[in-house]
């Protein structure tokens, strides 16, 4: 239980800091993250500018505190709307049965098998290269796995005793499933978001790394690695502050997500 707990936190603080980090980028970054100076490119990480500036002289440090809001949000969005579908789709698939769960399982099943890249490719061919375009991407992409999660849990309970006597008390399935059932699969829910946004930060940095994501002049962390990988050698932190912000964001998440899941678990 104290590995468990240290587990939570360790992800908790983790998290906090950088949300907090980009909720201040609102009111306040050291630098304009889209302000230009050619005499102050490749400068190395220092006093004025702590991680450095880029090849047009930017500071990366405004631009990964601009960059992480955008990043968090959309990937808060997606978890989101994700964790909405799927709890209404497992919920009414794990409660109701039959046909509709078939239904709604093969479509889930075909979901998931798509690759993310390719669906992606299929969203930006249909639609425009932006962040809505990655919303609805990644919403399709993690949908299935909420849906997983929600109709295991109503299959749990759907033939409890409590739920049993709902039902000859006459309640509707509506009732049963949003009032009675759903407040139940909370925890396991909240378990899988935090490991949903672990992976949903995760994907879109590679969206954006690859030109699917939020788009220029707004910064990214995932475009911010793509546009600084010629300079790797030369300026090699422009491209470890975007990647170590990526790598220390998705694991403070899955240490949350993991250690709420072990704690369920138990």
């Amino acid at each position: 239980m104290v590995k468990i707990n240290n587990e939570i936190k360790t992800g908790a603080v983790m998290a906090l800091l950088i949300i907090v980090m980009s909720i201040l980028s609102l009111f306040w970054v050291p630098f304009d993250y889209n302000q230009m100076d050619s005499q102050r490119r490749f400068l190395p990480p220092g006093g004025e500018h702590i991680l450095g500036t880029d090849n047009f002289g930017r500071d990366v440090f405004s631009r990964i505190m601009t960059g992480g809001r955008y990043t968090l949000l959309l990937a808060l969005c997606t978890v989101a709307g994700a964790a909405a579908a799927g709890s209404v789709l497992g919920l009414f698939s794990g409660y109701t049965g039959g046909i509709l769960d078939e239904i709604i399982m093969r479509i889930m099943d075909a979901l998931s098998s798509f690759p993310g890249l390719l669906l992606a490719l299929v969203m930006v061919a249909l639609m425009d290269n932006g962040q809505f375009t990655l919303f609805i991407a990644l919403l399709v992409l993690f949908t299935p796995s909420f849906t997983r999660v929600m109709r295991s849990g109503a299959l749990q309970y759907k033939h409890t005793d409590f739920i049993l006597a709902e039902r000859l008390l006459g309640a509707s399935r509506l009732r049963i499933m949003f009032i009675h059932i759903l407040p139940n699969l909370a925890p396991s829910l909240l378990s899988a978001s935090a490991l949903g946004l672990s992976n949903a930060i995760l994907a879109e940095a590679a969206m954006s790394y690859l030109g699917l994501g939020i788009q220029p002049p707004v910064p990214s962390w995932g475009r911010m690695l793509s546009e600084s990988q010629n300079y790797l050698f030369n300026a090699p932190w422009c491209a470890l502050s975007p990647g170590l912000f990526i790598m220390l964001t998705v694991i403070a998440f899955h240490y949350l997500g993991e250690g709420l899941r072990r704690r369920i678990g138990d």
